[in-house]
């Protein structure tokens, strides 16, 4: 295991690999030694980019261990738009499974890879923020963040 920290505006992020990929991004309670490689250093300056307003999407190898469905799942968090955040039920539309919609909002709270399997960019149907393992407080930043990023005026989905 090889771990990178980087240290953001929003708290100390830490990266995780193996030899195949990025397996985890997040914030943990504890932040153990950093033993980096090639991949958790380039996932580093990825994310520093992003942080910078440089960059809002992510082209490094990950490796995240799942179920099938949420690896689907995953896969369609990727392809919501920075500045767009969608409700649940809208994603739950896309994936042509209008029903999922509780199963899809488990597959995406078991997401641990944050910002790069943008996780925080589904939100209620209300337009309210909904759950984020990082703390809403984070998942709004993140929102405005991308908005700013962006050049929208909204960090929020419109009814």
């Amino acid at each position: 295991m090889y771990t990178s920290v980087l240290q953001t505006p929003i708290g100390t992020l830490v990266i995780r690999a193996n030899e195949q990929g990025v397996y985890f991004i997040g914030f943990p309670d504890e932040i153990e030694e950093e033993y980096p490689n090639a991949l958790t250093e380039e996932a580093a300056r990825q994310l520093t980019d992003y942080f910078d307003q440089k960059r809002n999407r992510f082209d490094f190898p990950i490796k995240q261990q799942g179920t099938d469905f949420q690896k689907i799942v995953w896969c369609e968090l990727m392809g919501i738009e920075a500045g767009n955040p969608i409700s649940y039920a809208v994603l739950s539309r896309r994936m042509n499974n209008p029903l999922a919609i509780r199963a899809i909002a488990s597959a995406n709270g078991k997401n641990n890879l944050m910002i790069v399997v943008p996780c925080h960019r589904v939100i209620g149907s209300d337009g309210k923020l909904v759950g984020y393992a990082g703390g809403l407080w984070r998942k709004k930043w993140l929102l405005d963040h991308e908005s700013a990023m962006m050049s929208r005026g909204q960090s929020v989905m419109k009814l």
